[in-house]
């Protein structure tokens, strides 16, 4: 059984889906691999060292598509690779499903597509799987590096003969993986940090990692249903938003650093942060919009762009942070890939089936269930 690799197919995208580590793994587990030429370039993986792992070099992503039974991939399959499809195929990635127009195509051709992005993050089992986290704690990192790089000041408290430096003050919103992150990366660099979620659950790692919580008056209902649903899946009050945004202002008209991390699977990102609050903040303080990709957290927020206002705040579309970390990021995506594609695999029955790969597609497990987004010709995504 063949595994394919394909080049990402995006001017900003330079991770690649299996690393030349992953093809050692996978073929002790007798899978045939085949990369396109060029693939993991962008993440200094050279078709050299995928050659010396024991894959096949393939010079055209249709190629890849054409021999594999397996796909992967970094984010969708260039759309000219669909018609090379046939039924059977499996395709592995982060497939942005919500936001995705070809996968009425790869239903229609057969295929199996798991968006990974969908894995169920409480089932400690899939815990190896889980692509989100394992970008998301690099990008927290990374974001406060470029905050750092965008800021004319220091990080840290510094104490001079010409006088004493006072430390950035560092406002983090939305404390999930990568807000964590963050927040241990400015406390590493000397900074003051805040940080505010929905989840009132979230202020007790907020000062395990020594950051202050931004407290928004709640109800006890409204604390209950929060508790319940994880925190995201509930909708707050009126009053808690009208709150909560002044909350925000305040904090953030007298930070130097603010980074934003809300996003919301199949929606466009919440606005945290809008123009009337950037009006009142510094010149020269940064807001990094980690969400600028869908739709963005920061009114006046592009992707991939850095725009500066009127009042000389600067604001950070970082759109996405992982592929500026590419090496790394490739490492552990491979690895989730790696984790996720043994699980496929049906159990061997006798002697003679040893070296024989077969697949063991059950859309009642509750991993391959969940990630499926087609199979069997059918589309399987459900509404949100």
């Amino acid at each position: 059984m063949k595994i394919g690799v394909i080049s990402a197919d995006s001017a900003s995208e330079s991770r690649v889906a299996l690393t030349p580590d992953a093809v050692k793994k996978l073929r002790k587990l007798g899978f045939d691999v085949v990369v396109q030429s060029g693939a993991g370039e962008a993440a200094y993986y050279a078709d050299e060292l995928y050659q010396a792992a024991g894959a096949d070099i393939a010079m055209s992503s249709t190629e890849v598509v054409t021999q594999s039974q397996i796909i992967t991939t970094v984010h969708d399959l260039p759309a000219a690779t669909t018609d090379s499809l046939t039924s059977g195929q499996v395709i592995v990635g982060m497939l942005d499903p919500y936001r995705n127009t070809q996968l009425d195509t790869y239903a229609a051709k057969g295929a199996t597509a798991f968006a990974m992005e969908l894995l169920p993050r409480t089932l400690s089992r899939a815990q190896n799987m889980d692509v989100l986290s394992s970008q998301a704690n690099l990008a927290g990192y990374k974001a406060v590096l470029l905050a750092a790089n965008e800021y004319s000041r220091p990080f840290p408290m510094f104490m001079t003969s010409a006088g004493t430096v006072k430390p950035a003050k560092v406002v983090i919103l939305g404390v999930g993986v990568a807000g964590l992150q963050a927040i241990a990366t400015a406390k590493r660099l000397g900074a003051v940090v805040e940080a505010s979620d929905l989840r009132p659950a979230a202020k007790e790692q907020v000062e395990s990692l020594g950051g202050k919580w931004l407290d928004v008056p709640m109800s006890a209902d409204e604390a209950q249903k929060a508790k319940a649903t994880g925190g995201y899946a509930w909708t707050p009050s009126e009053q808690y938003i009208k709150d909560q945004a002044a909350v925000v202002d305040k904090a953030l008209t007298n930070a130097d650093i603010v980074i934003t991390t809300a996003q919301i699977p199949g929606r466009q990102a919440p606005r945290l942060v809008h123009g009337a609050t950037i009006a009142k903040m510094k010149a020269g303080s940064v807001l990094i919009d980690m969400a600028a990709g869908t739709g963005g957290n920061v009114e006046g927020s592009l992707p991939d762009q850095t725009i500066t206002t009127d009042n000389g705040v600067r604001i950070v579309g970082a759109a996405n942070i992982p592929s500026m970390l590419a090496a790394q990021s490739s490492d552990l995506y491979a690895n989730n890939l790696v984790n996720f594609i043994t699980t496929l695999l049906a159990p061997s029955t006798d002697e003679a089936s040893v070296d024989k790969l077969a697949l063991n597609l059950d859309m009642a497990d509750e991993i391959q269930g969940a990630l499926a987004v087609t199979h069997e010709g059918q589309l399987r995504l459900a509404k949100r």
